[in-house]
């Protein structure tokens, strides 16, 4: 008794272990600062010196920093032109803003299935989906590994739609040795604190095409044609809105934090895989814990570690005991077609993305994040193999 009792007081006494978190370092805090003491705060120079950093990152031409990952998203939808009448596809397994970004514009989204062992967006679901409306297909990079951009490019060339990559997830993956950036028409990242760099809130659409990239900097700008800066910078007070838009800016303090994050991000990413590759040997073989599974050809940047629960182990049992033992486990996601918003307004039920539906009942999110050392990810491998042990 005395054993589990002081089992349990070092169990309290470990710090809580999230799945994700950013990482702030002086050097990132000493380039807000700078910027809060600069003459700029908004529309200033270190946005569209961000911009350029990881549009060159990416090997693309055009960045557009924007206030979320959201607003990214929706900045695309609109910039490829979706409205009322047309549809979308994209994958049942994603966040809710995926979606929401086509609905925003008066779209609709049609769910497509998973490939069951990546979760990864199905290229043969896409191909059922298509109909006479359909207008783009956004591809997610779930947990951070590209999807099949080839079989998508081909689907997506064939039909005449436009190809968007919501790569939320997978900043500074590669797919046939390509970055993420230069699989799509246009590339969607966010900047939240649990992905691969953080500007607290902000996101990007990074794009080749500089048509799209003109429309996405007016849409974040009221649709107005130039900004504050530029106007300041040839002494006039005159601008015009030339088409509908929203205050989706992004600040110079948040881009200078942005851009001194990006600068750690190659070692951040290898951080990241380091992690994964210890949850990947220590689950090597286990019957009750099977890690996604890692197309070849892709070099993943490993947003989330995901595994699906089997061997008579029940998701919402192990949810529950690992966080009270500070292992701060999630869920990703609830396939959007199960939402009640998405079911109401557009009918949809169960049973239309049974991969998608069934792999979440058994899906977890493992902490997975740059600052964790290798007793913090020894520690998760000790609980999940407990409760491997017990059988929950």
């Amino acid at each position: 008794m005395a054993s589990m009792t002081q089992h349990a007081n070092t169990i309290q006494a470990l710090p809580f272990l999230p799945y994700g978190r950013q990482v702030i370092g002086e050097d990132d805090i000493a380039a807000v600062v700078a910027a809060l003491r600069s003459a700029w705060l908004t529309t200033g120079p270190r946005v569209n010196e961000f911009e350029q950093a990881v549009a060159d990152f990416c090997g693309v031409r055009h960045g557009v920093a924007v206030s979320s990952g959201t607003a990214a998203l929706h900045a695309a939808m609109a910039a490829i032109g979706i409205g009322p009448g047309d549809e979308v596809i994209v994958p049942a397994m994603t966040f809710a803003a995926t979606a929401n970004a086509v609905v925003y514009q008066g779209g609709t989204p049609v769910f497509a299935d998973v490939e069951a062992d990546t979760l990864l967006l199905d290229p043969n679901s896409v191909k059922e989906q298509i109909s006479a409306r359909t207008k783009a297909i956004v591809a997610v990079d779930y947990a951070g590994q590209p999807c099949d951009y080839k079989a998508l490019r081909a689907i997506a060339d064939r039909n005449g739609l436009r190809l968007v990559a919501d790569a939320c997830h997978s900043l500074g993956a590669e797919s046939d040795g390509k970055k993420v950036g230069t699989l799509a028409d246009c590339t969607v990242f966010s900047f939240h604190p649990v992905k691969h760099i953080t500007t607290g809130e902000g996101g990007m659409v990074v794009t080749e095409d500089a048509v799209l990239a003109a429309s996405m900097w007016r849409f974040r700008n009221h649709g107005i044609a130039t900004d504050h800066r530029q106007r300041e910078a040839i002494g006039t007070w005159q601008y015009e809105m030339v088409e509908l838009g929203y205050n989706y800016r992004i600040t110079d303090f948040q881009s200078a934090l942005g851009m001194s994050q990006l600068l750690k991000l190659p070692a951040f990413i290898e951080r990241r895989r380091r992690i994964a590759g210890q949850y990947s040997e220590a689950f090597s073989g286990s019957p009750a814990i099977r890690p996604l599974a890692i197309r070849p050809e892709t070099v993943s940047a490993w947003h989330l570690y995901v595994v699906q629960l089997a061997g008579g182990i029940f998701r919402e049992k192990a949810f529950r005991q690992l966080r009270e033992r500070g292992i701060g486990v999630n869920v990703h996601y609830l396939p959007v077609h199960l939402h009640p918003f998405y079911q109401e307004r557009f009918g949809l039920r169960p049973g239309l993305c049974p991969v998608a539906e069934a792999a979440y009942e058994v899906i977890l999110s493992l902490p997975i994040w740059p600052g964790m050392d290798d007793d913090q990810v020894a520690r998760v491998v000790r609980e999940m193999s407990a409760l491997c042990d017990n059988r929950l």
